[in-house]
């Protein structure tokens, strides 16, 4: 009976994991993917105060999807703690608190976009001025989300590997997340090295691939029912 009460809360875990992944995955995409080109436009800070300004509903809506980014970030690293920790608490751990660490570089970036929306309709400061400002401030965004990389690489490591050796889930899902943990590594450092080529997009791939895989598995199967 404590078997299978301990499997059904296991499950439930699970499933709310999945849902704060979901809504992360579902605001990183619409904020970032979306939305963001919209508002900030890259290299040319005159027309991101533009759209500042113009558009400030829109420029609002980008931040909120920051704070829901976040929110959801931290969240879901709470609880992927929580429904690991009876399997390796060191692991989890690792992945609470890189997860939390990931939440805080983009929580710079949210603070950058209220600072850039406040700066660009404040009355007593002159317009080459907050060219300027805004111009820093689009370098603190793309740098919180580049830099931040790193840890959202390096969280998908105990993630991984927690699968693969509890195989609470498929094997092969636990393997992907690990390789896209190294192709965000990779793609993050050589960003900076600034060696760029064509298909550096592309090793982040396997990181996308196995987050959606995790996301659907969270939500339909929770974990396997095989306990350690």
């Amino acid at each position: 009976m404590t078997f299978i009460n301990s499997y059904k809360e296991s499950k439930y875990t699970a499933r709310i994991t999945g849902m704060w992944y979901l809504l992360m995955a579902i605001t990183g995409v619409l904020g970032f993917m979306v939305f963001h080109s919209q508002v900030y436009v890259s290299g040319d800070a005159q027309q991101t105060l533009i759209n500042l300004t113009e558009n400030q509903g829109l420029a609002r809506t980008r931040l909120l999807l920051e704070f829901g980014i976040v929110i959801s970030q931290a969240l879901t690293a709470i609880y992927f703690y929580k429904l690991f920790s009876c399997y390796n608490a060191s692991l989890s751990w690792s992945l609470g608190a890189l997860g939390f660490v990931n939440a805080i570089a983009i929580m710079l970036s949210a603070i950058a976009m209220a600072s850039c929306i406040g700066l660009a309709n404040a009355d007593s400061i002159a317009v080459d001025d907050k060219v300027l400002m805004i111009a820093m401030l689009q370098q603190i965004i793309s740098n919180a989300w580049g830099v931040g990389a790193i840890f959202f690489g390096l969280w998908l490591f105990p993630m991984g590997y927690v699968v693969v050796k509890y195989k609470l889930m498929p094997t092969w899902l636990g393997r992907i997340i690990i390789i896209g943990g190294v192709g965000y590594l990779a793609s993050t450092f050589l960003k900076y090295a600034g060696i760029d080529f064509s298909f550096r997009s592309y090793l982040t791939l396997p990181a996308t691939i196995g987050e959606f895989w995790m996301i659907g598995y969270l939500l339909i199967f929770g974990i396997r029912e095989e306990m350690p």
